[in-house]
């Protein structure tokens, strides 16, 4: 089987183990509960009970109201309507109603009326009805002095019945709203990978098919006069070909390196080709390599968009550093756009680098210079950190 294929398995298997990983506990886990009141049920059987139709209409229609109030207590939007506030008093005045007419076996509908209580109440408003309820079914306990169990007990096990439903059911949403928030975070972990990628491989083509272009067109303008020049044209194009290859495999497995000095020859070497006369002047300490990757990136968009946008005849990089900041400017000579745009955004390439500068706390102006052409600056931490998710390096591109 192909690796793709058992990587395909591997993921369906996770999936389903996924899937039965245990949830909140559904209603139907609270419906046998109601065995509790199978001792009143078996008094009104027995004719042990006055005014029988009372109370089998009581007790038909607490089952139907607890059924009713359990069910829409594991749906939020129905447990937090007032219709479940409404049936839950109902059930209490039933509760109270059978409790202090009959006594006995039916004061066991206290716990019960707790676990509904649980299903549906939150925060003071639980504390406050369970306290109400416990203290509630111990007086009538008292008052009756027929209880099947002792009033104390009684009213321990009506608080605790709700108490332990509404802890449960609070644990088990929290459980699932953090693995759908787990879930959500690596969805969003992949998509910024995606916009990543997206962007390096972008950025990686654009600059390699433009300096691609320019050599090609100087060694089509050298072929008829000068076969030694167009021949070593033809040479760097192959030499930034097999690069370009080597960056997209490094790209992709995302541990692609940059260097301000390698990409600063780069540009030496595009420029030339274009026509365009380079200059590059450094100043300051040595800098981090992430600084020096998202440099590197800048310098890329900014000699993609010479050759590609531009009549220059001139582009001077300036590199000015100190312990906390460094600078870099790249300024040409050429035409003027005649919108001037806004400072740190432009194409595609001006864009990605904008945002992932602002992630190292950063900054990119671009725009026209005070004397013509065309300025771009970049502003960075001496030891920039990287963005989060992504290789050793900025972004740049096609602006």
């Amino acid at each position: 089987m192909s690796r793709t294929g058992r990587a395909a398995r591997k993921e369906r298997r996770r999936l389903r183990k996924e899937g039965r990983r245990p949830g909140p506990p559904g209603p139907y886990a609270l419906l046998p509960w109601l065995l509790m009141g199978l001792g009143s049920f078996s008094n009104l059987f027995q004719g042990e009970t006055p005014n029988p139709w009372i109370g089998g209409i009581g007790l038909f229609a607490f089952n139907s109201l607890y059924i009713s109030v359990v069910f829409r207590g594991f749906v939020k939007e129905k447990r937090e309507s007032p219709v479940s506030y409404v049936l839950l008093g109902a059930m209490a005045v039933i509760t109270f109603g059978l409790a202090i007419g009959y006594g006995g076996s039916w004061l066991l509908y206290f716990p019960l009326l707790s676990l509904a209580c649980g299903t549906i109440l939150r925060h003071r408003w639980l504390a406050a009805g369970l306290l109400g309820l416990a203290v509630a079914a111990c007086l009538i306990a008292v008052w009756r002095d027929d209880s099947t169990s002792t009033p104390w007990t009684l009213g321990y096990g009506t608080f605790i019945s709700g108490a332990v439903t509404a802890a449960i059911l609070t644990l088990s949403e929290t459980v699932m709203e953090l693995r759908s928030t787990r879930q959500e975070l690596a969805r969003t972990a992949v998509e910024k990978e995606r916009l990543r990628f997206s962007r390096d491989l972008h950025d990686l083509l654009g600059h390699t098919l433009s300096v691609i272009v320019v050599k090609s067109e100087a060694a089509r303008r050298l072929a008829p006069r000068d076969m030694d020049a167009a021949l070593s044209q033809v040479a760097d194009i192959e030499s930034v070909g097999r690069q370009a290859l080597t960056e997209i495999r490094e790209a992709v497995t995302g541990y692609r390196e940059g260097s301000l000095a390698t990409e600063l020859d780069r540009a030496r070497s595009a420029l030339t080709a274009a026509g365009i006369e380079p200059s590059v002047r450094r100043s300051g300490p040595p800098l981090a390599p992430q600084t020096e990757a998202l440099l590197g990136w800048v310098v890329r968009e900014a000699v993609t968009n010479v050759v590609r946008h531009s009549t220059a005849t001139t582009c001077a990089f300036v590199v000015e550093g100190t312990s906390g900041r460094v600078r870099l400017t790249v300024t040409d000579d050429g035409r003027t756009p005649a919108a001037p745009p806004t400072p740190g955004i432009g194409g595609t390439g001006l864009k990605g680098l904008t945002e992932r500068l602002a992630v190292a706390g950063g900054s990119l102006e671009a725009g026209p210079g005070p004397a013509g052409g065309f300025v771009v600056t970049a502003e960075l931490p001496a030891d920039a950190p990287g963005e989060p998710g992504a290789p050793k390096d900025g972004a740049a591109g096609d602006g």
